[in-house]
């Protein structure tokens, strides 16, 4: 039977406040360590993902590969991991925050970070000219409420069944920043709880290329929404009036050894300026005054995501975890770090904010009273005209870089959860199959693939490779386009495949996948100075998808409105970020660093093979034939997939 699968924590939406004694954090010292998978079970699940890439002669190699490694130098790897995790809650956290990306040094503001839009346009604040601060104002107050919520710890504990999830990510989604060094960045946190002792609680505002900065709270209180208000118009009102500013932010857009020596050499001019910095570091999060007014329905985000995602980077600072992007139209985005959560904190905070504007209609409706508070300080940075060309040299560049990304994020609604669910068909495997089956009607031949597997049931729990493309999803495919092939035996295929992404999923998430593993084994090698073990060299190993490679990089955001977009891994890979709504519809947001000639086929190609799966678990549905494509589906409720091919793009996964 299908059951909730990596995103379920964030179905909790509704509830996000304690109602009674419990802490948001007081289970974070009783949460299991990260296990460490045996050996043996790694390298067999390994050799089970590389067969749908290798012929016969090139398996029997990977296999002896594999037995070398396993009774050689894999055995000694294996006992000093081992006694790294007697040692450690978490033998990967540090590793992994380093390796995945504070050690990146290409552009990790287009390469890394993750993006999307407010879904509220599909209720009370559909776009609208002259509500950008009417209705921002009234979005960051209850952003500052949910702050609140976690400084008092009184946000409500995830949970998987009874079991508490870790909520450490959720200490660094506001006051954390991403700062840049030669050889390797650093992670600067701020936040504090109540009981931990002070907390930065200042704004930063960039708008038309000038930074302005105000405190959140005064006298105790969370500013209003009239007083946000005040705030926002007052800096508008400037940047409208006086000439733009440099844009020092797009500075942060920049190669990472680049920026860093940037940096050094701004702080060097003037002390003043690392003052600066570091308050925008500390800040509690960036709002971003944009002047665009991209065209949003709920059938149709690709405008609101493409300027999220890659828009004026002038106004996005691009280390900072979250920045908050009020468009001139009414209209919402967001721009996030990857380094220090993943993107399922700000899927619960955004679904949050839209919970609370529906309850109020969208209005505010408290007290329009505006107390004596400071105005906003800009700060002005002493720069010289070396500094200048560098900010304008960052410009040019960026532009470059993200000028082939072709961003598609459409709608799908013909059915959703409750018709898979129905069927005993687990939601995303149902989505991850039909992935399966729309890359190889386009390319011919399978897609190694990535899809997030949530390990949060451990301490400081992130993240683990689950890897779809398996020889039986594989035997699916060939079976489905084979015409002489009966329903019947299309049928038992597809229940296979489904079986055996559900039993890999479940493993990955008690913390048995192999890919985080063979990350420990490797860096385990490097410093002890060792050649890098031959497994690793194997072609095998990277046809199949390890060390960053796969072509398809997929996720489930959620089961909310919340969608968003991030770029692929490879050259010519697709990124696949989508979300699946409780009732009878779904919706598929692509987000695609394509080429032109991609984008039309992908887009016609992969809503098929969703109404195959749903006629093959016995539903023959009546509009199977209209002709209905994803970028003209109406909208209801949904799924979000977002899929980005890109241009020299490289993380670990």
């Amino acid at each position: 039977m299908a059951t909730d699968g990596p995103a379920a924590e964030i179905h909790i939406m509704e509830n996000q406040v304690f109602e009674f004694e419990e802490r948001t954090f007081q289970y974070q010292n009783s949460l299991p360590s990260l296990p460490v998978p045996t050996l043996d079970e790694s390298l067999k699940r390994y050799l089970d993902a590389v067969k749908p890439f290798l012929n016969q002669e090139e398996y029997q190699r990977t296999e002896d590969i594999v037995k070398k490694f396993e009774h050689g130098i894999g055995k000694v790897l294996q006992h000093k991991l081992l006694e790294r995790a007697k040692e450690k809650k978490n033998w990967l956290e540090e590793w992994w925050l380093n390796v995945a990306y504070l050690d990146a040094r290409i552009p990790t503001q287009i390469y890394y970070n993750f993006g999307g839009a407010g879904p509220y346009l599909e209720h009370y604040w559909p776009p609208k000219e002259g509500t950008q601060i009417e209705r921002g104002c009234i979005a960051i107050w209850h952003t500052l409420k949910y702050w609140e919520l976690i400084r008092t710890e009184k946000l409500v504990v995830h949970r998987h069944g009874n079991m508490p999830l870790d909520m450490n990510q959720f200490r660094m989604l506001f006051c954390t920043c991403k700062i840049p060094g030669i050889t390797r960045d650093s992670l600067g946190n701020y936040f504090r709880t109540e009981s931990e002792g002070e907390c930065p609680s200042h704004l930063i505002v960039l708008c038309r290329g000038r930074v302005f900065a105000f405190d959140a709270v005064h006298e105790g209180h969370i500013l209003s929404p009239p007083e946000i208000f005040r705030q926002l118009a007052y800096i508008q009102k400037r940047c409208h009036n006086e000439p733009d500013g440099p844009g020092l932010a797009a500075l942060t857009s920049e190669e990472r050894t680049q920026w860093a020596e940037t940096r050094e050499y701004l702080t060097n001019l003037d002390p003043k300026n690392l003052c600066l910095l570091e308050k925008i570091q500390s800040s509690l999060f960036v709002i971003s005054l944009d002047d665009s007014s991209p065209h949003g329905t709920p059938e149709d985000y690709t405008p609101i995501t493409k300027l999220a995602l890659i828009g004026d980077p002038t106004i996005r600072w691009g280390d900072k975890s979250y920045n908050c992007i009020l468009f001139s139209n009414g209209t919402f985005g967001s721009n996030c770090d990857h380094s220090p959560c993943d993107a399922m904190a700000l899927v619960v905070l955004c679904s949050y904010i839209d919970q609370k504007i529906i309850e109020s209609e969208g209005r505010w409706k408290g007290s329009d009273k505006v107390r004596d508070i400071p105005w906003p300080e800009e700060l002005v940075f002493t720069l010289n005209q070396n500094m200048l060309n560098d900010i304008e040299r960052a410009k040019e560049r960026y532009s470059q870089q993200v000028s082939d990304l072709q961003l598609v994020n459409y709608a799908f609604t013909s059915f959703g959860k409750a018709l898979t669910k129905k069927k005993g068909l687990h939601p995303d495997t149902f989505v991850q199959l039909g992935l399966q089956l729309a890359y190889y009607k386009l390319h011919g031949h399978p897609g190694c693939c990535y899809e997030t597997a949530m390990t949060r049931r451990f301490y400081h729990g992130r993240t683990e490779t689950m890897r779809p493309c398996t020889v039986e999803a594989v035997e699916w495919c060939k079976s489905m386009l084979d015409p002489s092939c009966s329903s019947h035996k299309r049928q038992q295929q597809m229940l296979k495949a489904f079986a055996k992404h559900n039993k890999m999923m479940k493993e990955c998430e008690n913390g048995k996948g192999f890919d985080r593993h063979f990350l420990g084994l490797l860096l385990i090698a490097k410093e002890e100075g060792l050649p890098v073990p031959e497994l690793f060299t194997d072609p095998a190993f990277t046809r199949s998808g390890g060390g960053g490679n796969f072509v398809l990089s997929t996720s489930l955001v959620g089961y909310t409105k919340i969608g968003g977009a991030a770029v692929p891994m490879i050259h010519h890979g697709y990124g696949v970020f989508y979300r699946i709504r409780d009732d009878s519809n779904q919706t598929f947001q692509k987000g695609n660093l394509l080429c032109p000639d991609d984008e039309a086929d992908l887009t016609q190609i992969l809503k098929s093979p969703l109404f195959a799966l749903l006629e093959l678990s016995g539903y023959v549905m009546s509009y199977y034939n209209t002709g209905v494509t994803l970028s003209c589906l109406s909208s209801a409720s949904w799924t979000t997939c977002s899929i980005t091919k890109a241009e020299d793009t490289c993380q670990i996964s």
